[in-house]
């Protein structure tokens, strides 16, 4: 399974993510508000920002998500923690802009991703903030259950609540 296809639809794609995009993508994150519900609230400083895309970039699975209308940046996710063995995957560490909340674009991005993943794997965790409700619920329409609460240690944070969910094949 190639970790960061090109993948699109005729609202977004998403382009594996260089270091080059590094600006593009913290004009995005920059919005103190994307960041409210999350467990690292201060996201949206460069520096903290710097060791998300540091993250983000060795990862190997990290997409920025573009608008194809508008041809803007308007996002990030990624595909992590491949586990051949279990056949399984983990989505996350996504965010938008504040434009395209509550929109067709996180169910758009998310299908595109499960539908590539689906093809070589049988289950999709994600790791979500204990107090990130606007995640959750979003995860949960998209069809996700909750499994279990785990600390997550986002790359080089210190461990936080999460709730776990997964979506099956």
């Amino acid at each position: 399974m190639n970790l960061q296809p090109v993948l699109k639809n005729d609202l977004v794609s998403l382009i594996p993510l260089k270091d080059s995009d590094f600006e593009e993508l913290y004009q995005v994150a920059s919005d103190p508000l994307i960041w409210e519900q999350h467990p690292n609230k201060d996201r949206y400083k460069r520096e903290v920002f710097q060791n998300f895309f540091d993250g983000a970039m060795q990862s190997g699975g990290a997409f920025k998500a573009i608008d194809n209308q508008s041809g803007k940046v308007i996002g990030s996710t990624r595909f992590y923690d491949l586990n051949k063995e279990d056949k399984s995957i983990l989505i996350g560490y996504t965010f938008y802009g504040r434009d395209y909340w509550g929109s067709t674009y996180n169910p758009q991005v998310k299908k595109l991703m499960l539908d590539y993943a689906f093809q070589f794997l049988d289950k999709v965790y994600f790791h979500i903030g204990a107090e990130n409700i606007r995640s959750q619920k979003a995860i949960e329409r998209l069809g996700a259950v909750k499994t279990r609460e785990i600390e997550v240690a986002y790359h080089g944070e210190t461990e936080k609540l999460n709730f776990e969910y997964v979506i099956l094949k």
